[in-house]
């Protein structure tokens, strides 16, 4: 069996006369190896006390400020059919600016005169109106002659009720008076008879006493006759008075009936004319609805709904546009065992994407590429991802952002915290512990007292 232990190369060449066999005949190598470990032990006890930057890093997107300058989408409240476009992709639109035509799609607006054909519907409604209002006023002057006849035929039933009255009790006395005469012809017929039979009066005497008896008896039936007839004059004008109220009253029931019927007429024919000046008025708004034009300055982004012919439903988007004035603004999402860290108006630091940088997150100071920034908003409420959603815009004490920055951009914040030594962090990241918490200088001192 060959041993090896014999079969070295240092026994059969002197190896100090090469440079690389004299490298590997040092024997001070585990001293420098354990110099190399001491100095680097050193090191890593000096860093371990370094000040480390606490933060809360994330990730976000680059949004605007005011909600009224983040791209929007233009929506047609009416159904209808993509006629004509006006501008194209990319294009710049000012406030007003017309950007696309559409036309109607349901049949009860087909007719291009609807509006003036709805206005000639207003003005006839409003002449019958007029027309209404004058029966209603000649109605008002009738039912007023009707009851100035009425009390002008009641008066003179009433005379002549009274005229009755007066001669009943005229024929009354002259009645009273032909039965005395009457009473005075027998009583003086007897005595003329008695004294005939004794011889005192002749019989041409009884004949005329007897004739002026039948004369006084025929004057009393006919004053009788009379006075019946008198009465009779009552009870008809108490009865005319009756029967004048009674023509009277239908009369004026029919007036006020036709006066109320005109008057209702009148109010349906108003409603009439108010609902067609609002359908006059929903027809020109909605004529005005044909042109989709632009609410504020900006560009326009995609065209959604794109062919000329193409229907679309009411409320869905058909041009997207992007505000041409707009201040920029980061929205970022923290963790909830984050959130309780952060304040309104501490300082973050943003990388934005395309742009190169150089960060060391606990060394601020060092960093190269990130632009300042300071929040603004907390969210009250998580979103759907379980994280709150936080808005920080640029801190005017530091640098502008790029200009060539866009909406919708990616980016990564840093909220910065406290300072501690890297040892504490490092203890902190292994045991999943939050940040330190701390309340800004901006905070307000009653609360800070109230914390101490």
């Amino acid at each position: 069996m060959l041993n090896i232990s014999h079969n070295k190369v240092s026994e059969l060449l002197d190896l100090n006369k090469f440079k690389s066999g004299k490298a590997t005949q040092h024997t001070n190598q585990h001293n420098l190896f354990r110099r190399v470990l001491l100095v680097s032990s050193i090191l890593v006890i000096i860093i371990l006390f370094l000040p480390w930057t606490q933060n809360v890093t994330s990730k976000g997107l680059v949004t605007t400020l005011k909600p009224n300058q983040r791209p929007q989408t233009l929506q047609s409240p009416i159904p209808g059919r993509i006629d004509r476009w006006f501008v194209q992709e990319g294009d710049f639109v000012k406030k007003g600016d017309t950007i696309l035509k559409i036309s109607e799609i349901k049949s009860e607006y087909f007719d291009d005169l609807l509006t003036e054909r709805t206005g000639d519907q207003i003005k006839a409604k409003s002449a019958s109106v007029d027309a209404y209002r004058s029966k209603v006023q000649a109605l008002k002057n009738q039912y007023a002659a009707l009851q100035q006849e009425q009390q002008l035929k009641l008066e003179q039933a009433k005379n002549k009720y009274l005229q009755s009255k007066l001669k009943v009790e005229s024929d009354s006395i002259d009645l009273e008076a032909a039965k005395t005469k009457a009473k005075i012809a027998e009583i003086q017929f007897a005595r003329t008879v008695s004294l005939q039979e004794q011889g005192l009066k002749a019989v041409k005497d009884v004949e005329e006493y007897r004739n002026k008896l039948q004369e006084a008896n025929a004057k009393y039936v006919s004053q009788e006759n009379k006075w019946l007839a008198s009465k009779n004059e009552v009870i008809n004008a108490k009865l005319n008075i009756s029967t004048i109220k009674a023509t009277y009253a239908d009369k004026l029931s029919k007036a006020q009936s036709d006066f109320y019927s005109a008057e209702s007429s009148a109010l349906d024919t108003e409603a009439q004319v108010s609902k067609l000046e609002n359908s006059l008025a929903n027809y020109e708004k909605r004529n005005s609805l044909l042109y989709i034009t632009s609410p504020q300055d900006g560009y326009i982004n995609k065209a959604i709904k794109s062919g000329i012919g193409e229907t679309f439903k009411e409320g869905e988007p058909l041009v997207g546009i992007m505000p041409a004035n707009y201040e920029l603004a980061v929205e970022m999402w923290v963790r909830p065992i984050d959130l309780p860290l952060l304040h309104k108006g501490e300082h973050v630091q943003v990388e934005f994407e395309g742009w190169p940088a150089i960060v060391f997150s606990g060394w601020p100071n060092v960093s190269y590429g990130t632009y300042g920034a300071t929040i603004v908003a907390i969210e009250n409420f998580a979103s759907k991802n379980g994280q709150y959603r936080v808005l920080i815009t640029r801190d005017p004490e530091y640098g502008p952002w790029p200009e060539a920055l866009r909406v919708g951009s990616g980016a990564k914040t840093i909220a910065l915290l406290e300072d501690v030594p890297i040892w504490f962090e490092i203890w902190r990241q292994i045991n999943s512990f939050p940040p330190n918490f701390y309340v800004p200088d901006n905070a307000d001192t009653s609360e800070k007292s109230k914390e101490k």
